[in-house]
């Protein structure tokens, strides 16, 4: 096999051929690997408890009227398995990469070191040669994101927003950021490398938020609907699709009704108003 340059800028390209060439793989890495994944499937298959809602360096990115709710809402939807499942098999995934890093001769320190910016705290995945990088694991459609660099111009779930908690880390260095994603579906790698000046100002963004969730009302909705097909129908936004605190939110649709939940083929949709009945199943939301 030929020998790895330890650079961020060739991280991909060694991981591939890592798994492409493979590698002689050390007891101790593989025990530490080992005990990794043992620690995150003992901690995400814990026994589920209600958690107050607090802002956190994870969740800065998401929009306001989410995070009032967050902070003030005594009800939330809970996720289904096959949800909880798909976040488990991304944290998987996130792991594995880091690991394969790791073999592939590149520098991986700070694994899920604490970062506290203005009194938020957060976790950061690592820093890989030098460089404070966030791991997301995507489906082919926010992959391609990733992969062109328009992340930036369409974040629904405020990814930017998070990485500039983590680089404002006091302790890291660093001018820049990266996310490191990997697609869920089809296995594709890419860096996305942030520079400084890219990134919103976190000390700003976390003053407002503070000053959000002091409030006891919720400010304006996240998102407007968007329109079903052609005859009047609107259904949520991705973004409130997401969203645990959706029902509550949107209690005043539909007249009054509350939201409306049609199972399509490719899964579920909220509707906001209904003008003209989906010829699919509706499902109590």
């Amino acid at each position: 096999m030929t020998e790895i340059t330890a650079s961020i800028n060739t991280l991909v390209e060694d991981i591939y051929r890592v798994i492409k060439d493979g590698i002689e793989i050390k007891e101790d890495q593989a025990q530490e690997f080992g005990n990794r994944m043992a620690e995150l499937i003992k901690t995400r298959l814990a026994p589920r408890q209600a958690r107050a809602g607090t802002l956190r360096m994870s969740n800065l990115g998401k929009k306001d009227r989410q995070l009032w709710y967050e902070v003030h809402s005594e009800t939330r939807e809970e996720f289904n398995a096959n949800t909880l499942f798909k976040f488990l098999y991304g944290d998987i995934l996130e792991e594995l990469v880091l690991f394969l890093s790791e073999v592939a001769g590149h520098r991986v320190e700070g694994k899920q070191g604490q970062v506290v910016v203005d009194g938020i705290v957060g976790h950061r995945d690592a820093i890989i040669d030098g460089v404070l990088v966030d791991v997301k694991s995507a489906s082919s459609y926010a992959f391609k994101k990733f992969k062109e660099g328009t992340l930036k111009d369409d974040d629904p779930f405020g990814y930017y927003t998070q990485l500039a908690g983590y680089v404002s880390d006091p302790d890291y260095d660093g001018d820049h950021g990266a996310f490191l994603a990997v697609d869920k579906q089809n296995g594709t790698l890419t860096l996305l490398v942030v520079p400084d000046s890219d990134l919103p100002d976190i000390h700003s963004r976390i003053a407002a938020l503070k000053a959000v969730v002091k409030q006891d009302t919720p400010p304006e909705r996240c998102f407007e609907p968007e329109p079903m097909g052609k005859a009047g129908n609107m259904k949520l936004a991705a973004g409130c699709s997401y969203c645990p605190f959706k029902v509550e939110c949107w209690k005043d649709a539909n007249d009054g009704i509350g939201l409306r939940k049609f199972l399509y083929s490719t899964g579920p949709v909220w509707f906001t108003t209904v003008v003209d009945i989906p010829r699919v199943m509706e499902v109590n939301p």
